[in-house]
């Protein structure tokens, strides 16, 4: 039996750039669609967290920064969460501004191979900065 697979989900953000190597040759090759979820890297590429910031303890990002927990998905895309903020620092210099949501996900959309994104939310609140 064969099947057709039209699309697939993938970790793709400014952190996890792994499937641009292969996975999205290939996809573009078979004409599968790129649904690219994770792509603010666990919050960490809004801008908004900083070495004092702490996350509740059933909150991933809590008990799982190591990966301990493998069925919790990736927290931060594997990134160490310090190396991540002076990653983000940069991004925000280079940007001009603290708020990094718009620059992550037009980043990650600028690829022809990614259909969709799943940008993801902790809560329904919107500052209506997006």
């Amino acid at each position: 039996m064969e099947y057709d697979i039209a699309a697939m989900e993938v970790i793709f953000n400014m952190f996890r750039i792994k499937p641009l190597e292969q996975l999205f040759p290939t996809a573009q090759q078979n004409d599968v669609g790129i649904i690219a979820r994770v792509p603010l890297a666990s919050g960490l590429l809004t801008g908004k967290y900083n070495a004092n910031t702490t996350f509740g303890k059933d909150d991933h990002r809590t008990f799982n920064r190591n990966g301990e927990a493998f069925d919790k998905g990736e927290t931060f895309s594997g990134v160490d969460y310090q190396l991540g903020l002076q990653a983000v620092d940069e991004l925000k210099a280079l940007f001009g501004t603290e708020d990094l949501i718009p620059y992550a996900l037009r980043w990650v959309l600028m690829y022809d191979e990614v259909s969709t994104v799943i940008p993801g939310a902790s809560n329904a609140k919107s500052d209506g900065n997006l």
